[in-house]
């Protein structure tokens, strides 16, 4: 059986940038790293890919060439814990055992949650931004699209980053706008919630561009199938149960997530199956040696890389504590940070903490679309994620 002083299950973004703070801080430590994937991806870029400003590869890395130097990578996944013993078992059979846990493996896509999804998704006019395969798909029907109705969804419960639903929406009408056939399409966005956005300040703002840009929204409509044959999207209304039948000739879909299965099912799982941790200091709420963030936990905040940016060090600073058996003083606040694209040229870069206010970063009013802030999404944010969060030094 392996043993290792710190195991980190999951090399996305939050196993990663655990890792890299980690041995920035105490070279010695002996950690591994659990993943599966040979590729790394900034998914945030997947908005761009679906609109046609980058193409899907330039968001990928090896995985490999992420990894911090001096982290043991097990390339294998986690089928279960065993928290009592500070051991888990991997899909091949390897029992590894830790001194200390961080769980991180991000969030599970349940595309079968839409009876008719997985089967059609990428082909006849289906397409999602929530997966490397079909990223490509969306900006291909998009730009094929000349007339007709452009459906966009957002499910119940969690999703990556909640502002990323309607990102795909405006900058697919602004592409029916700028190519002059938006008066030949109905672009309509339906939410399983009852509003555009949970913070006030920017709720306001982007109800008033989905206004200006014509949107139909429509509230409570939860996507349980889609029929390719005839081309119709079926929903179930979250108040009334109702069924609502609406026609398409393009719908990207947000598909329902969740806890991955072995988290959810697993001793440490709490409400949701998410991994139960304390909102402030990010450590189990049950057992001491392990910490969680990201996706995969139960912070109450949008599960964004955002999030995990200021997540990561308040981790570390609380494990090397437990390490030294010192007190934990760190405290993640709930910032999350949501760049809600709102066309080719702009963006209100939404900012905001565990109580719902804006936590801004710049001296001016983040409610507003900018160009500038644009920008910083296009270019600025993906060096700040390969250059800076992956190496631990922001």
């Amino acid at each position: 059986m392996a043993q290792h002083q710190i195991v980190i299950v999951g090399g996305g973004t939050a196993g990663i940038t655990v890792a890299a703070r980690l041995r920035n801080a105490d070279p010695t430590l002996d950690i591994a790293l659990i993943e599966p994937s040979d590729k790394h991806y900034y998914q945030p870029l997947w908005t761009l890919v679906g609109g046609g400003i980058f193409r899907p590869e330039v968001s990928g890395r090896e995985e490999a060439s992420v990894i911090p130097r001096g982290v043991k990578w097990i390339k294998d996944a986690v089928a279960t814990f065993q928290p009592h013993e500070n051991q888990l078992t991997t899909r091949d059979g390897q029992t590894i055992a830790y001194d200390y846990l961080i769980v991180a493996p991000g969030i599970q896509i349940n595309w079968d949650k839409v009876q008719g999804l997985k089967e059609s998704v990428g082909k006849d006019g289906v397409c999602s931004n929530y997966s490397i395969n079909t990223v490509g798909s969306t900006w291909k029907f998009i730009r094929e699209l000349k007339e007709g109705t452009a459906l966009f969804t957002q499910p119940a419960g969690a999703v990556k980053c909640g502002g990323a639903p309607q990102k795909i929406c405006y900058l697919a009408e602004d592409h029916f706008r700028r190519s002059g056939i938006r008066d030949r399409i109905n672009v309509i966005f339906t939410a399983a919630g009852p509003r555009l956005f949970a913070v006030e300040e920017y709720r306001e703002v982007l109800e008033q561009v989905a206004a200006r840009k014509g949107v139909d929204t429509r509230f409570r409509h939860n996507l349980t199938e889609i029929r390719p044959e005839s081309k119709e999207a079926i929903y179930r209304h979250m108040d009334t149960d109702e069924e609502i039948v609406i026609k398409y000739d393009m719908i990207h879909v947000t598909p329902p997530m969740g806890a991955p299965d072995f988290v959810a099912n697993s001793e440490l799982a709490g409400e949701g199956g998410w991994v139960d941790v304390d909102k402030y200091t990010l450590r189990h709420n049950r057992f001491a040696n392990v910490f969680s963030l990201g996706d995969a936990s139960s912070l109450p905040t949008s599960k964004t890389g955002a999030a995990i940016r200021k997540q990561a060090p308040v981790l570390v600073e609380n494990l090397l504590s437990v390490i030294h058996d010192r007190p934990l003083t760190a405290q993640y606040d709930g910032y999350t940070s949501c760049p809600v694209v709102t066309g080719y040229d702009s963006l209100v870069l939404a900012e905001f903490n565990y109580e719902g206010r804006p936590a801004e970063t710049f001296p001016f009013d983040q409610a507003q679309e900018r160009f500038s802030m644009f920008l910083l999404k296009k270019f600025g944010l993906p060096a700040l994620y390969w250059h800076g969060m992956l190496k631990g030094r922001v």
